[in-house]
């Protein structure tokens, strides 16, 4: 394996790493145009990081010649700003590796993937991404999402860290994300240069008084979640050794989880819609099986929650 040298910055991911979504034409067809602006919209609220193609960009949907050139463009628009992963998430080892050697010479900082939903044991997943991380020279996540993917044991966590000097980096958003973070924090220390949660930020509390050093959201409130991050980021400790909550992050916090509630439910269709409201992309347009029931009386609320956060956005 060849290690990449990587800035500082660039090697301890930080802060607030926002997923665009994948825009579509109203005919279902790539919007590349859309898919610039909405990078760039990220870029310009404050993102620390961008993340893409995941779940939050309806990957799952994309044929392999979309998904390159929306990786392709993605890269191409960070041009080096900001910290950029990769998401190479497939069916296969053979899969992963070849969309983690595209992601590399394409220039990605890191990639992230799950395991493939058909894996059936910890040795499999260890071995899965132990073979990952010997195909590329640049670093690599480990996302942990078992409402998405298979549940990685936080044993296989751990050594995978400890064994591979490239998987350095967690994704971290399965049923109980807190206590992972805490057991990893514990018996991996700094060779784990980043742990992200996800699911909105809807732990971040929980996951920052833990060790976190970040979250991946998707990008539609990039700009109030960077506030938030902004505001709780102070890397004090209490009297425990646990990072301490301010009062204004969590004030700034609480105001977005209407939101990150809603989400819940229905999911890209809700960021899309708000990133349609806001004039970044053309078109709400999403795609089967994705697409969620989203009806007048859903629109309306969703609109009451953007109203009430209007104040927060930049």
């Amino acid at each position: 394996m060849t290690t990449i040298k990587m800035s500082k910055e660039l090697q301890n991911p930080r802060g607030v790493y926002s997923i665009p979504v994948t825009p579509f034409k109203d005919n279902g067809e790539l919007d590349i145009k859309s898919l610039k602006k909405c990078i760039e919209f990220c870029l310009e609220k404050g993102a620390h990081g961008i993340v893409m193609p995941v779940n939050a960009s309806e990957v799952s949907t994309l044929t392999d010649i979309e998904r390159d050139l929306v990786l392709k463009e993605a890269i191409k628009t960070v041009s080096g700003s900001v910290h950029f992963v990769a998401g190479v998430t497939g069916n296969s080892i053979e899969q992963v590796t070849e969309r983690s050697r595209i992601a590399q010479d394409l220039g990605a900082d890191s990639i992230m993937t799950m395991p493939a939903v058909k894996i059936s044991s910890a040795q499999y997943i260890y071995d899965y991404f132990g073979e990952i991380s010997k195909t590329v020279g640049i670093p690599l996540w480990i996302q942990n999402n078992d409402m998405q993917g298979k549940l990685v044991p936080t044993k296989v966590i751990i050594d995978l860290i400890n064994d591979f000097e490239n998987i350095i980096y967690l994704k971290e958003e399965s049923g109980f994300a807190g206590h992972v973070i805490s057991e990893v924090v514990e018996k991996v220390g700094s060779k784990c240069k980043s742990i992200m949660g996800g699911i909105g930020g809807t732990f971040l509390m929980d996951e920052y008084r833990r060790g976190a050093s970040g979250t991946m959201p998707a990008g539609h409130f990039t700009d109030i979640v960077v506030s938030i991050w902004n505001a709780l980021d102070t890397q004090k400790k209490d009297k425990d050794g646990n990072f301490v909550i301010n009062d204004r992050a969590r004030i700034l916090w609480e105001s977005l989880l209407p939101s990150l509630n809603f989400e819940r439910r229905f999911g890209v269709t809700a960021y899309k819609w708000v990133f349609w409201k806001r004039g970044i992309i053309e078109s709400p347009t999403t795609r089967l099986p994705v697409t969620k029931p989203f009806d007048s009386s859903d629109q309306l609320e969703l609109q009451k929650i953007m109203d009430r956060l209007s104040p927060l956005m930049t």
